[in-house]
């Protein structure tokens, strides 16, 4: 879903921050709320002075967002309107609304997943509604990411594909083989891209040396905050 007008996202230091600009605000203000960093600006606030408060506020953030992981690592999902599920770094609500059928769909910035009676308890069914679109989505995502990422390092993985993993984003078999933990389309899109470099880059070096890390480095420089955020919010990507 694209970003609305008023709405822009910084990457700062270890997280991202929706910038929401308004006319009706004079000052700016920060909200760390499910994980999700919103800053309300006025209109025409430069950006050096938000990254300016950004850094000022650095460490009430993180603390802030070490806080509601903490919350939402143990709280279980709650399949019912109003419940948010991350994809791509955004928080989209979902809607139960009835259907002639079971269906879901990202639609005007939410899930709306369609079943039959409302007035049963269709957990179960939404549940797996919502885990199927993530797997189709983070198939297609993660391929094509793929396909432009290899193209730019210059290497050619023999097969993509996803897979559920407990403890680890992604995997290159000496093949060539590419296996991504479907779940990491929930981060956001840069720390996305952090893991398809990653795993490209073991096509050179299957292994964790200086070398490896460099070949990361060069073609993605800031790979070092995206391995933190995973760090410190990989535990929250579930449904």
């Amino acid at each position: 879903m694209p970003l609305k007008p008023n709405l822009t996202v910084i990457h700062a230091n270890g997280y991202d921050a929706e910038i929401k600009r308004t006319s009706r605000r004079k000052t700016a203000s920060i909200e760390v709320i499910e994980g999700v960093v919103s800053v309300v600006v006025p209109e025409s606030l430069a950006i050096y002075k938000i990254q300016a408060l950004l850094a000022k506020k650095h460490r009430w953030i993180k603390e802030r967002l070490a806080l509601q992981e903490q919350v939402i690592a143990t709280k279980p999902k709650e399949f019912v309107s109003g419940e948010a599920f991350a994809y791509m770094g955004r928080n989209y609500r979902l809607k139960v609304v009835e259907g002639a059928y079971p269906s879901i769909k990202l639609y005007q910035g939410r899930f709306v997943v369609s079943v039959r009676d409302k007035t049963i308890n269709n957990t179960g069914a939404i549940k797996q509604l919502i885990i199927h679109w993530y797997k189709k989505h983070a198939e297609s995502k993660l391929t094509e990411k793929t396909a432009r990422y290899a193209k730019i390092i210059g290497v050619t993985p023999s097969t993509v594909g996803i897979k559920v993993f407990q403890s680890r984003w992604g995997s290159c078999s000496n093949k060539g083989d590419i296996l991504y933990n479907w779940k990491i389309v929930m981060a956001p899109n840069r720390v996305v891209d952090y893991v398809v470099i990653h795993e490209l880059c073991h096509i050179l070096h299957h292994d964790h040396s200086p070398k490896f890390w460099k070949t990361v480095e060069r073609y993605f420089p800031d790979y070092a905050e995206c391995k933190e955020w995973l760090k410190l919010n990989g535990k929250a990507l579930k449904i």
